[in-house]
C-alpha cells in the first residue's frame, strides 16, 4: 500500500502517526504606487527532522514570499525512492492547489559541480505563495528509513531584479499574521498537543543577506540571496559524471564558428537579472554541437511573459544554491510567448557543457521549454523559437535539423521509450531530440514531444504548407487567368515567416519580385501574352519550395458588342407607364468576355453568353439604355443607345367602314374603338424600327388582318378565355428605323365578328 511521509512546513502533528503542515509566508519587501521594491533572489532551505514514529516534520515556522519549490538531500547520486508532492497557497487568493509531483531528477550531478553537489527534484514554479504542504508516497510499503538523508523542502522567492519589473505593478502581496483556519490545506486537524515548542530549532539557520527578515523561533531556515534563474524542470537529468568515449569537455574558449542561419533574439544573463556571484568557476567547453535536447521545466502554464525572467531566475538559484551546482543547466530556455533567455553562461555562440541531459551532454545543447507540457501542447510561438534557436546552434557546425547523427553515450541507462544504451557506444539520435530519447523521463511532456517532427521541419526547411491562395488584378476561366498587365500574388505557410529568408514571384520562371519572409503577397507586371507565374518560398537555411505555377494571359483589349443593343416590342400588357420590351445585345472578346451589365435606366448582370432580356420601357420619354461588356482581365465597353417607346391612340388612325367608341378606365387613355362590320379597318403611320398592335380580348372577340405597308402579314384571332385589355398582340420589328404603315381589317368572323382596338405602339 502506498505510505505518506509527511514533509511539512509549520508541522501539525496528527493521531495515527501522520503529519499535516502549512507554512506561510511574512511580508515581502514594501511596494510602491504604480511598483514594487527591488528584491534580490532568496532561497530557503528547511531541513526536516524524523520523529519518533519514523514521520519526517518541521515545527511551524514562518516565510518569506516565495515561488519556486523543489526538495533535495544529501548525496547527489542517491535517488528518493518514492513520490515528492507538494501543494501550495496562492497569496492571491489564498486558495490551495491540489497535490502535484515533482518530477525525479538524474541521480547524478553537474559534471561541473562540487563534492557538495546534492540530490534534488526538479524545481517547480507555482507562482507567488506563502504555504506549503509536501508529502512523500512510497508504493512498496518502506519505512522511513528508506529516505535519503539531509532531506529538505527549498522555496525560492526569484525576488525583484530588473528595472523593467520593479515598474511593474506586483501580482499579489504577503499579508501579515499567521495563517487561519480556512486557510489552512483542505485535509489538515485543530493543532494538537504534539507540535513541537518554540525556540526548538528543527533545522540549522545561516542568514547570509543583510537584509533578510529573521525567521520565526519555531524552526531555523537557510537563507542565500541570489539574483538568476534558468528554467527546466523536465531537465531533470543532469550531465553525467563519468568519463565516456565522446570528445571530453575544454576548459579553454574556443572560436565561435558562424552559422548557416541567422542568430534569433536572446535575451542575455544581464536581461534576466543573473547574479553572476553565484556561478563563479569559468564555463567548459565541447567540442561541438551535434544535436539539440529539448525539455520543458514543470510547473504552471498560467504565467505570463513578464514574469519569465523572474522564473529564470528562480531555477537558477535552485540549481546553484540549493543543487549546488556551477550554473544552471540549460544552455537555452524559451518561454511561451517565443523570448529565448540565455541560460548556461560562456557565450551563447559557443558549444558550451550543459548539465541537461544525463549520458548526452559533451556533444550537445539543451533547450528548455518554460511550461508543462503534458496534457497542452506548446505555443506556435515557443515552437518557432526552438526551430530558430536549434537552427542556428546545429547551423555553426553545418549540422542538418532534420537529419540524425551518432552520439556516444556516457553512461549505460535506459530511456523513457526502452532503449538501452551503453557508455562508450554510439548511438543514432535526430539532431533535434526530446529529453525523452536520451533519458528515462517523460520531459518534454506528452503533447510537446510530438510537435519535434514540426520543429525540425520548420528548422531544416524548406517552407512547409507554402500555397499561392489568390491572385488579384487578374480574373479566373477555367484554368486560366486573365489580366491587364499587373496581378498580385498572394500566399500563405504553416512555417513561421521568422525562418523564412524571402518569397519571390517567379514569371516564366524568373524572378519578377521579391518580399521579405513575413510578407504575405507581392505585385508583378506582365507584359502582353501568356504566362507562367508561381511562387518560391526560400528558406532561411537556402531551401527552397515552389508553388504550382498559374498560366495568366495578359489582355488590353476592350470587349466589343457585335450587335449594339437594342429595344424591340414585345407581346404583354402596356400601360400608361410601361411598355413591354426586348432589350437584345451580342458581346464578344478576343480573349475571354466576362459579363455584360445593365447600367440604365435600371441595373441587371448577365452572363457572356446571354443576348436578350425581357424589360418594359417608360412610353413618350426618350431612355438611355446603357450596357457595359467585360472580359476576365478588366478590359470594359459600354454603349448607350436611346430608345422611345410612343403610344398612338386609335383617334389618331385612318378609319374606313363603321367604328363605335367606347369608353372605360381599363383602356389607354380611357377609350378605344369596337367594330363588327366586315372590311372595316385603322391605318396608322410612323417612323420607327418597331411596332405592336394594342388590344382588348374576351371570349366573344373576332379576328382582324394586319397588313404592313400593304402587304398583308397576318391574321390575328383576339379570342380568349379570359377578358383582358391594353394587350400587344401583335409585334413587328426592323432592322433600322423608317416609315411604315400598319393597318388592321376586321373580318368579320362569323357569332364573333367584334374587334375592339386600343391602338399603336411603335419605337423611334
Amino acid at each position: 500500500m502506498k505510505r505518506r511521509v509527511w514533509l511539512t512546513l509549520g508541522a501539525v502533528v496528527l493521531g495515527g502517526g501522520g503529519v499535516v503542515s502549512y507554512a506561510v509566508a511574512s511580508p515581502s519587501a514594501g511596494h510602491g504606487a504604480g511598483g514594487q521594491a527591488k528584491r534580490p533572489v532568496r532561497v530557503y532551505d528547511l531541513a526536516l527532522t524524523g520523529g519518533a514514529s519514523g514521520e519526517r516534520k518541521l515545527a511551524r515556522t514562518d516565510t518569506r514570499q516565495f515561488s519556486l519549490l523543489g526538495v533535495s538531500w544529501t548525496g547527489a547520486a542517491k535517488r528518493l525512492h518514492g513520490t515528492a508532492q507538494v501543494r501550495t497557497r496562492s497569496v492571491g487568493t489564498g486558495e490551495w492547489t491540489a497535490w502535484h509531483d515533482l518530477e525525479a531528477a538524474d541521480p547524478l550531478e553537474d559534471p561541473e559541480a562540487g563534492a557538495d553537489a546534492r540530490g534534488a527534484s526538479e524545481p517547480l514554479w507555482v507562482g507567488p505563495s506563502d504555504g506549503v504542504q509536501v508529502q512523500v508516497v512510497h508504493q512498496d510499503g518502506s519505512t522511513s528509513s528508506g529516505l535519503p538523508k539531509g532531506l529538505q523542502v527549498n522555496l525560492v522567492d526569484p525576488g525583484v531584479v530588473t528595472d523593467a519589473e520593479a515598474k511593474a505593478e506586483p501580482a499579489a502581496f504577503v499579508v501579515e499574521g499567521s495563517p487561519s483556519d480556512s486557510a489552512s490545506p483542505a485535509d489538515s486537524q485543530s493543532p494538537a498537543g504534539s507540535e513541537s515548542p518554540a525556540g526548538s530549532p528543527s533545522a540549522t539557520e545561516s542568514a547570509t543577506a543583510s537584509d533578510s527578515a529573521a525567521p520565526s523561533d519555531s524552526a531555523s531556515v537557510s537563507e542565500s540571496p541570489s539574483a538568476t534563474a534558468s528554467a527546466s524542470a523536465s531537465a531533470s537529468a543532469s550531465a553525467s559524471a563519468s568519463a565516456s568515449a565522446s570528445a571530453s569537455a575544454s576548459a579553454s574558449t574556443p572560436t565561435a564558428p558562424p552559422s548557416t542561419v541567422p542568430e534569433p533574439p536572446i535575451v542575455s544573463r544581464a536581461g534576466w537579472g543573473a547574479d553572476e556571484s553565484l556561478s563563479p568557476d569559468p564555463s567548459d567547453y565541447n567540442a561541438d554541437v551535434k544535436a539539440v535536447f529539448v525539455h520543458h521545466t514543470d510547473g504552471t502554464n498560467d504565467y505570463t511573459c513578464a514574469q519569465s525572467p523572474a522564473i529564470v531566475r528562480g531555477i537558477y538559484a535552485y540549481h546553484t544554491q540549493t543543487e549546488h551546482w556551477n550554473d544552471i543547466g540549460y544552455n537555452f530556455l524559451v518561454d511561451k510567448c517565443g523570448t529565448i533567455f540565455e541560460g548556461r553562461k560562456g557565450g551563447v555562440d559557443l558549444p558550451v557543457l550543459g548539465a541537461h541531459t544525463y549520458g548526452w551532454n559533451r556533444e550537445s545543447a539543451g533547450i528548455a521549454v518554460l511550461g508543462d507540457y503534458t496534457t497542452a501542447g506548446a505555443t506556435d510561438a515557443a515552437l518557432t523559437s526552438i526551430a530558430r534557436l536549434a537552427a542556428w546552434k546545429l547551423g555553426q557546425y553545418g549540422a542538418d535539423p532534420a537529419g540524425t547523427v551518432k552520439l556516444t553515450a556516457g553512461a549505460t541507462q535506459t530511456n523513457y521509450l526502452g532503449t538501452a544504451y551503453t557508455s562508450g557506444t554510439a548511438y543514432t539520435f535526430n539532431r533535434i531530440s526530446g529529453h525523452r530519447d536520451g533519458y528515462n523521463t517523460q520531459c518534454p511532456g506528452n503533447s510537446l514531444y510530438p510537435q519535434l517532427p514540426t520543429v525540425r521541419a520548420w528548422a531544416a526547411g524548406p517552407v512547409q504548407g507554402l500555397k499561392l491562395t489568390s491572385l488579384s488584378g487578374a480574373g479566373l476561366s477555367g484554368s486560366t487567368y486573365y489580366t491587364k498587365g499587373t496581378v498580385t500574388a498572394k500566399w500563405s505557410t504553416t512555417t513561421p515567416g521568422s525562418l523564412i529568408s524571402k518569397f519571390q514571384v517567379l514569371v516564366d520562371g524568373k524572378v519578377a519580385a521579391t518580399a521579405s519572409g513575413t510578407a504575405t503577397s507581392a505585385s508583378a507586371t506582365l507584359t502582353a501574352g501568356s504566362h507562367s507565374v508561381a511562387v518560391r518560398a526560400v528558406h532561411q537555411s537556402g531551401r527552397t519550395a515552389t508553388t504550382a505555377a498559374l498560366t495568366v494571359v495578359t489582355d488590353t483589349t476592350a470587349p466589343t458588342f457585335t450587335t449594339a443593343p437594342k429595344l424591340s416590342l414585345r407581346t404583354g400588357t402596356v400601360s400608361a407607364t410601361a411598355v413591354p420590351v426586348t432589350l437584345g445585345w451580342k458581346a464578344a472578346d478576343n480573349a475571354a468576355l466576362k459579363s455584360v451589365s445593365l447600367l440604365s435606366p435600371t441595373t441587371a448582370a448577365f452572363g457572356p453568353t446571354t443576348t436578350g432580356s425581357s424589360r418594359t420601357a417608360k412610353p413618350g420619354s426618350a431612355s438611355v439604355w446603357s450596357m457595359k461588356a467585360a472580359d476576365y482581365a478588366g478590359n470594359t465597353r459600354t454603349s448607350s443607345p436611346s430608345f422611345t417607346p410612343v403610344i398612338l391612340q386609335e383617334t389618331s388612325a385612318v378609319r374606313s367602314g363603321t367604328w363605335t367608341a367606347r369608353s372605360s378606365t381599363n383602356y389607354l387613355g380611357g377609350k378605344s374603338y369596337s367594330s363588327g362590320s366586315k372590311n372595316a379597318s385603322l391605318s396608322w403611320t410612323f417612323t420607327g424600327r418597331s411596332a405592336s398592335w394594342v388590344v382588348s380580348r374576351a371570349a366573344t372577340s373576332g379576328q382582324a388582318y394586319v397588313y404592313v405597308d400593304g402587304t398583308k402579314v397576318a391574321t390575328v384571332d383576339l379570342k380568349s378565355a379570359t377578358t383582358s385589355y391594353r394587350q400587344a398582340i401583335w409585334t413587328k420589328s426592323w432592322s433600322s428605323g423608317a416609315k411604315h404603315t400598319v393597318k388592321i381589317v376586321v373580318v368579320g368572323t362569323s357569332g364573333r365578328p367584334t374587334v375592339t382596338t386600343d391602338g399603336l405602339v411603335y419605337l423611334k
